[in-house]
């Protein structure tokens, strides 16, 4: 009975056990005035009172079948909606009208590409074309802006056809106008224009009245352009046979310089291929002028 009698330094005491029918009761209870106890309790209170709180959000998210995953999701589809609506609804009409013509231009739906669908990307690539056309962009048949693919496919400078893919079946005046260019072509060949063994005045200044040696001309080996075929068309797709015999490669650079003019200025040319048997849908005898055929003889 001392030791149940006797204080302690907190200000606690033991009571006895009541009820011997439970022994997890049998042992004392302290209660402690100490700050350090009442500050346990308090934290644990406020646990408790958090635990209750987050109760009730989840039943009550739970209850109104949100969650914040699910209000993101719902945000992102507004925003996406939102967008749509502007560009259905602001949408320039010009962007538009060129985007219908890009069904039935393949020459326009070069030019603008990737832009299509950017009002400002296609805006800029329509003023820059009209800025190197200038004055010639009024036109009813024009060139094209883009730089044509050049190839070759076993060439044989004695005898092979040269094939030029146009953007469009070509009229009568387009076919007259390239047919004229490759006639010059073969006349100046013929008459020894492509011969780099002498190029006097290639490497040389014209600011001290350079000096042309004419008898070193005459006593060049001459090179001559040997034969060359009519050009043909089937649709979009052209060709002529050519025999270069003693021309040299320069022959090849200038028509090329001459075909690029006549593309970007008057007549469009996608692709130029030296060599080749067949091309396209190019098909052998067929001369009706009915399936697109058209000729310029040379």
């Amino acid at each position: 009975m001392q030791t149940l009698g006797r204080s302690c330094s907190c200000s606690c005491f033991r009571t006895p056990s009541l009820s011997p029918k439970f022994p997890w009761k049998n042992s004392s209870l302290l209660f402690c005035n100490s700050t350090n106890n009442f500050t346990a309790i308090r934290a644990s209170s406020s646990s408790i009172d958090s635990l209750d709180e987050d109760g009730k959000n989840g039943v009550t998210a739970k209850a109104s079948g949100t969650s914040a995953r699910g209000r993101r999701l719902l945000k992102l589809r507004e925003e996406k909606h939102r967008r749509e609506h502007e560009r259905l609804h602001n949408y320039p009409s010009w962007a538009k009208v060129l985007e219908d013509a890009c069904k039935n231009d393949l020459e326009l739906r070069t030019l603008l590409g990737d832009s299509i669908g950017n009002p400002e990307l296609m805006r800029k690539r329509v003023e820059e074309r009209v800025r190197k056309k200038g004055r010639d962009f009024q036109k009813s048949k024009t060139g094209s802006v883009l730089a044509f693919k050049v190839s070759f496919r076993d060439f044989n400078p004695l005898d092979s056809y040269i094939w030029v893919e146009l953007f469009g079946s070509p009229s009568d005046r387009d076919v007259d106008l390239f047919g004229s260019v490759i006639q010059s072509w073969y006349v100046m060949g013929r008459l020894g224009a492509f011969n780099s063994s002498n190029l006097q005045l290639t490497n040389s200044s014209m600011e001290y009245d350079p000096l042309y040696d004419a008898d070193k001309a005459l006593n060049v080996m001459p090179s001559s352009f040997h034969d060359i075929g009519d050009v043909e068309f089937q649709d979009n797709w052209g060709r002529f046979w050519v025999d270069l015999g003693t021309s040299d490669v320069f022959a090849i650079d200038v028509l090329l310089n001459c075909l690029t003019v006549l593309s970007s200025e008057y007549l469009g040319i996608q692709q130029v291929v030296f060599g080749g048997r067949k091309m396209g849908d190019w098909e052998e005898g067929m001369t009706n002028s009915e399936f697109g055929y058209k000729f310029f003889k040379i």
